[in-house]
């Protein structure tokens, strides 16, 4: 029996409503799902909770208390079951044909929503990170025979795999081969996150494209806030079909609510502008759902979990009734979000197809991010937030370290790795653990064959201080070069030296999620300083419909 009754029908009634929208992917049904989740829904209607779609994927979460929770929203042109959305629906969203998506490989099942979303005790605080979806990664094992590529491709790659591995099974129905293939998915997409942000995920949702539209409907539409960039270029998008008549606060119909969140190409910062309306939309169910009587009208509360028990997909063992009960506190609020940051941008060449990548600093995010979670204070565009100690009070001033014994981190000191041995692949093993430790990734490339490792640097104290550190771990002497940029240690591989098992994985530990670029990448340019992508997005408490304005 069907996990999703009735899909093909209710895709159909879709695509004939909405085929003046451009829907795209909808990220803002992910935002429906998890307020589904973390508002208390579940915790007023009791009835049905066991038909929700559940997957395996992932197992053994706590049910009340701090968690992490993986919020992904899948881009495909097929439902669960591996079937073809209808024409109207694939028109709709100028999403190619059935023809195309059957004979030609149009679509995929990227993750082009992923949102890290760590809940307090008791509830009554969150903080969300919205993950990039170009972030340029290396996978925790190979899927489908490949070992790096953009986080949203996990997914779809241990998707292809799964579907690849049962072609031939005896027994298994198309519909159970799907399943395992989402699971699949799923699986992939959960370590990779893990990977990179350095958190165990404890439960996850996932919504496909069809619900958002009836999620929407259910809603009655959202209400935004639009500030107007560029002479209001961002207020018109051919190729999302989003309109507006002009900036400030304006309700959005179910079709137009489609467009809103599908929404880049018009946009200053593009993918990144376009995750700050996913987590804009995320405040405004959460204020609906609040200040407009849904949690005490039952036919809105049966509406809305009879959707959901047909498109949002968590894990097996998340008991929801439980988690719910500490849920109502939430509001937009208490619940910050921030994007992870990038460093760089790049193009790379998989199959000879030129991909836009995000050049992210996984040490860098990771420290990020459990400060975050921790609850200690954190730096953002508007100053830094206090902190308090467990034992109440404000957190004293850290001392400055001694002028005498000055401290460099590694991520002061760029480093360039080059391989003048006969071991292929190697600077780019040895670059990988120095970044995993923290140093900021530069050039690998090979050179003229020498027997002995060198580890050189420019000038700068920190590029002094921390060539010592680099020099110690391959056991040689750390010497001076005019010929290495300020700033940057550059180390040379010997062909009679071995690189120490920290750096290449031999040491036994999980591999790092950091990607060394490769070496035909173009159009490296560094990320601009300051421009305000991973400030958080911050809802004042009276705040018109519990939102912030955004582009």
């Amino acid at each position: 029996m069907s996990r999703f009754p009735g899909w093909q029908a209710l895709t159909e009634k879709i695509g004939r409503q909405v085929l003046t929208a451009k829907a795209g992917y909808a990220a803002a049904c992910v935002a429906a799902a998890l307020v589904l989740i973390t508002s208390g829904i579940a915790y007023a209607v009791q009835n049905g909770i066991g038909s929700i779609g559940g997957s395996d994927a992932l197992t053994g979460g706590p049910q009340t208390g701090p968690m992490n929770i993986l919020v992904m929203g899948l881009e495909s042109r097929t439902d669960y079951q591996g079937h073809v959305l209808s024409s109207g629906l694939l028109t709709a969203m100028h999403a190619g044909s059935v023809y195309g998506v059957k004979n030609e490989g149009v679509g995929g099942q990227d993750t082009n929503t992923l949102i890290l979303v760590h809940i307090f005790d008791h509830g009554s605080k969150a903080v969300g990170f919205s993950i990039p979806r170009n972030d340029y990664v290396t996978f925790p094992q190979a899927y489908d025979g490949q070992q790096r590529g953009m986080i949203d491709q996990a997914y779809g790659l241990a998707y292809t795999q799964s579907l690849s591995q049962t072609i031939n099974q005896q027994g298994m129905s198309s519909a159970q081969r799907y399943l395992q293939a989402n699971e699949a998915g799923q699986k992939a997409t959960i370590q990779t996150v893990e990977s990179v942000t350095g958190q165990k995920i404890d439960h996850f949702a996932e919504a496909n494209l069809a619900g958002f539209y009836q999620l929407a409907q259910s809603f009655n539409g959202i209400q935004v806030c639009l500030k107007s960039w560029n002479g209001g270029e961002n207020l018109h998008d051919t190729n999302s079909g989003f309109k507006a008549k002009e900036p400030g606060y304006q309700h959005l119909a179910a079709a137009q609510a489609l467009a809103f969140v599908r929404e880049r190409d018009n946009l200053p910062n593009g993918d990144l502008d376009r995750t700050r309306r996913q987590q804009s939309v995320i405040d405004y169910v959460m204020w609906k759902l609040q200040h407009q009587g849904v949690f005490t009208s039952a036919d809105q509360l049966n509406n809305l979990m009879n959707t959901a028990k047909k498109y949002l997909i968590t894990d097996q063992d998340w008991n929801l009734l439980d988690f719910a009960s500490d849920m109502k506190a939430l509001t937009g609020k208490n619940l910050q979000f921030e994007t992870l940051p990038i460093k760089a941008y790049a193009t790379v060449y998989p199959g000879g197809v030129s991909e836009a990548v995000n050049i992210i600093d996984v040490a860098a995010i990771q420290k990020e991010i459990k400060a975050a979670f921790a609850g200690a204070a954190q730096k953002s565009a508007g100053g830094p937030e206090a902190a308090h100690k467990a034992g109440g009070g404000a957190a004293k001033p850290k001392p400055k370290p001694s002028a005498a014994t000055p401290s460099y981190s590694p991520s002061d000191s760029t480093v360039n790795v080059y391989n003048a041995g006969e071991q292929a692949g190697v600077a780019a093993q040895v670059m990988q653990g120095l970044v995993s430790k923290g140093y900021t990734q530069g050039e690998t490339g090979n050179l003229t064959t020498q027997p002995t490792t060198q580890v050189l640097y420019g000038t700068g104290a920190s590029a002094q201080a921390n060539a010592a550190k680099v020099a110690k771990l391959f056991g040689v002497q750390p010497e001076s070069s005019s010929s290495v940029s300020s700033g940057t240690i550059q180390v040379v591989l010997g062909s009679q030296s071995t690189p120490p098992a920290s750096l290449t994985g031999g040491s036994g530990g999980s591999p790092s999620a950091q990607a060394t670029l490769p070496s035909d990448a173009t159009g490296v340019q560094n990320a601009t300083a300051n421009n305000g992508t991973n400030a958080p997005l911050k809802v004042t408490g009276n705040a018109k419909y519990g939102i912030p304005c955004v582009y």
